[in-house]
């Protein structure tokens, strides 16, 4: 149920940080760290499940919104996959983690 305003003692600007804000240009993070690095917190802080379950839930949405800034990598086993900062060459493609076909990195 909606409240009145007058109820809250204080209110602040809702701010929500952008991708290269939060996230260091050469470091590819699982959910749980950017949750946490949303809060301010480090990314191997140890928080009791509950929160982190709700600090998840608020970092999903955040993810897929700011997606065209955002690059994934590929699970490996029963690991998450990490998110990153997209690199773009100048054609727009992708260049976390792109190879040539022999492993070595991929020359444009």
């Amino acid at each position: 149920m909606p409240r009145a305003k007058a109820e809250f003692d204080r209110r602040y600007p809702y701010e929500v940080y952008e991708p290269a804000e939060l996230l260091e240009p050469d470091a590819m993070y699982r959910v749980d760290e950017v949750a946490r690095l949303m809060q301010d917190l480090p990314p191997t802080a140890d928080l009791d499940p509950e929160t982190e379950d709700r600090l998840i839930a608020w970092t999903v949405p955040w993810l897929f919104a700011h997606r065209d800034a955002l690059c994934i990598s590929d699970p490996t086993g029963d690991e998450p996959g990490y998110f990153g900062l997209r690199e773009e060459r100048d054609d727009g493609a992708d260049t976390v983690g792109t190879t040539n076909g022999d492993g070595g990195p991929d020359e444009a």
